[in-house]
Parts: C-alpha cells; structure tokens; sequence
C-alpha cells in the first residue's frame, strides 16, 4: 500500500487502532471548536479570550491540513470537493482563507463544523459498532434534532446579536429560542427581529419538518421489520439482530451461534432437525 493510500485508509477507518484513534481525535477537535465558539458568545476576560483566539487559529490550520490531506488523497478531487462532507469540511475552513479579505459574514460557516460528526453515525461508528439498526436510526433522528438546533441558534446568533444584544446575548439565548421555537411552544420572550433572523427562524422549522418525520418513519419501518427479526449476537462483530433463518452474519459473514429455537419455528422443531442445524 502506497503512503497516499495509506493516508486514505486511515482518514476513513474506524476498526484499526490507529484508525480509531485518529478518527477520535479528529471528533474532539471538533467538540473542542465547538466550545470555543460558544465560550465566546459570553462576557470573557480580554486575557481568556486572547487564548482562545490562538487556540481557535490553531484548530483552523488543523482542520485545513486535514482537508488537504483528504483532498490529496481523493481518487476523484473534483467529486470530493462537491461531495457533502467535502463542502462541510470546506465551509468549516473557509473563514481561515477568507479572513485575509475581512468577510465578515463569512463567520457562520463556523457552525456547520458540528456536522462533520455526521460521519461517525452511519453502521459501524468510531465510538463501536450500533448493533441494532433501529437504534443506529434512533442516533441518526437525536443527531439530526441536535445538529437542526445547534447550526441555526448559531445562525440567528451571528445575525441578531449585533442589533438585538438585549435578547440575544450569549449563544444559551439562541438556544432557548430555537428549542422554543422548533418545539412550537412559542414562549415569545425571545424574538428575532431582523429580516435575515426572521428568514433563518423559518428556514430551521422547514428543516425540522423536512428531516425528523422522514427519519421517524425510517425507525417505525424498521420497528416493524424487526419484529420478524430474533436477537442472536454474532462473536465476531457484536451485530444483534438478525432475520429468524440466518446462518450466517450479514455484516462479516461469521457463521452465527446454533441455536435450534432461532432459525426453527416450535411447530417444525424436532430432534432430526435440532440435530441438522447444529451441524
């Protein structure tokens, strides 16, 4: 395997330790942005924020090695760059090449670094392997909901908190209105009051209308396909789940436990055929 291949394969596995590590190391730098950015929306020493300032440029030039590092190693650049996590991983950086210019409106890309988690909540995660389906489903909806309201609060934050400092004041604010609002409780003691909040405010709530249902008919699709299904884990991949007549695992191929009561209904179980499937 050649250096760039190498690279490749790590940047993307999640089974290898070093794979594992790197991929996790990756998530906390992002976790670790995220807090920066929302440390800053409050009242901080001119000292902490000095720090955190250097700590967010350094983050940024990480970032932006990864990104080359992701494009160099691409099979295809071009489809990479337009590819959804290449436009993620570009808006995230783009405020580090773009700052030389002073585009000031360029800052809210900055939220959608929270998305590049979206990687890791497919199958087989950085975190371990999501036996079930639904439950990898069910991640994806808790996900999908904390990602709606955490880019658009810090949409509306970037965009009112210049003219409307009174309500929205740090990013909690922006916060208690977008879950008030997405959860059409309404309270009302937080209001948007420019056009862009007003249109960034409907533009969260068609997203929540777009995503969550779809998804949540996902997981009640897949609750119901599950209950033609019977729990037996597989030793090799911990995979839970599988269809009553399974043999063999359907994510590594690992022959499954014998267990006569699993893949014979009570009506056909008898010794003859016990004794077939063990074999």
């Amino acid at each position: 395997m050649s250096f760039r291949k190498r690279i490749a394969f790590y940047l993307e596995d999640i089974d290898t330790p070093t794979g594992k590590a790197l991929n996790l190391l990756i998530t906390g730098l992002v976790l670790l942005s995220v807090a920066i950015f929302v440390a800053q929306t409050y009242p901080l020493s001119e000292e902490w924020r000095t720090v955190l300032g250097a700590l967010d440029l350094a983050l940024l030039l990480l970032f932006s090695l990864e990104y080359l590092l992701r494009l160099w190693c691409a099979e295809d650049r071009l489809k990479f760059v337009f590819s959804l996590f290449g436009l993620i991983d570009l808006m995230a950086i783009l405020p580090f090449f773009l700052g030389a210019v002073d585009i000031r409106f360029i800052r809210i890309f900055r939220w959608f670094r929270i998305l590049r988690l979206a990687r890791f909540f497919e199958g087989r995660t950085v975190f371990g392997y999501v036996t079930t389906e639904d439950s990898a489903i069910f991640a994806r909806i808790l996900f999908t909901l904390f990602s709606i309201v955490f880019v658009y609060s810090g949409l509306i934050y970037q965009v009112e908190h210049p003219v409307n400092p009174e309500q929205f004041n740090t990013f909690f604010d922006a916060i208690y209105f977008s879950i008030s609002t997405i959860s059409t409780a309404g309270l009302g003691d937080v209001v948007p009051i420019t056009d862009g909040g007003r249109s960034l405010t409907i533009l969260m709530l068609l997203t929540g209308i777009l995503f969550i249902p779809w998804q949540l008919g996902d997981l009640i699709k897949q609750l119901v396909k599950t209950g033609t299904r019977v729990a037996v884990q597989c030793l090799n991949c911990d995979l839970s789940v599988h269809d009553q007549d399974a043999l063999f695992c359907k994510n590594c191929g690992t022959r499954l436990p014998a267990k006569p009561e699993i893949f014979l209904g009570e009506s056909d179980t008898n010794p003859t055929q016990v004794e077939n499937v063990i074999k």
